[in-house]
């Protein structure tokens, strides 16, 4: 057995532990919930536009995104349906694999870390209520006055960013053994960098030529004892 903190476990959120995309649920849960903002969402079309034509990309169409629907709300506003939200996915929106290897790992006294592109409006939350050591995602501005701005405050962390990201946690570090979880092709480059990588429900084919990643198939949704890691919230 490992002593502690000799292995790192880094995970992905989106579609790794999650079964679906976090930001669109978190944000058209909001706007049913307040439905008078229902008509900011025709605020996203040009930049959505903009994306699709190549004049912007995934970090900039996401502070767009969050900003038209979300900005101006006081803090305290977004932190009640920050609670309601959490507790929902981690109720019925879990991988029971990934829940199961996140288990795996803090009994074997990995350092867990939450890598996620998602925002800082919530992810940190998640990484609470999981039982992740640590949490590394995109932050938001906000203005003096505590109301959400909504442009990124940090860099996307996708792609390039995220393997960034890796590079200074194994840096930091320094495990023995090192594990990562993702399941985009844009996670492909950082997977490589770790001693063990597992690509999830990515075709095999993407990762034939790269003997350090693994494709797995995570399918199951977790049962309800993820409910109950989301009480406390």
């Amino acid at each position: 057995m490992p002593v502690a903190e000799s292995t790192l476990a880094i995970f992905d959120l989106d579609g790794t532990i999650t079964r679906h995309d976090t930001l669109w649920p978190f944000i058209g849960g909001f706007l049913l919930r307040h439905p008078r903002r229902l008509w900011r969402l025709l605020l996203c079309l040009p930049p959505l536009a903009r994306y699709a034509l190549g004049g912007q990309d995934r970090g900039a169409l996401k502070g767009s995104v969050i900003r038209a629907t979300l900005g101006g709300l006081p803090r305290t506003a977004l932190e009640q349906w920050v609670r309601v939200y959490t507790r929902r996915l981690l109720a019925t929106g879990l991988y029971a694999e990934a829940l199961t290897c996140i288990d795996a790992h803090r009994r074997a006294q990995a350092h867990l870390v939450l890598l996620s592109a998602s925002p800082d409006l919530y992810v940190p939350q998640i990484a609470s209520a999981l039982g992740f050591d640590e949490c590394v995602c995109t932050a938001l501005r906000w203005h003096a006055d505590g109301t959400l701005d909504g442009a990124l405050a940090t860099a996307n962390r996708r792609g390039s960013e995220k393997t960034r990201c890796v590079m200074a946690l194994l840096a930091e570090h320094q495990p023995l053994l090192s594990h990562a979880y993702g399941n985009s092709t844009a996670d492909l480059e950082h997977l490589q960098l770790v001693s063990a990588g597992s690509y999830v429900n990515g075709p095999a084919r993407d990762v034939a030529a790269l003997p350090s990643v693994r494709a797995v198939r995570w399918s199951t949704r977790a049962p309800a004892r993820a409910a109950g890691s989301a009480a406390a919230l």
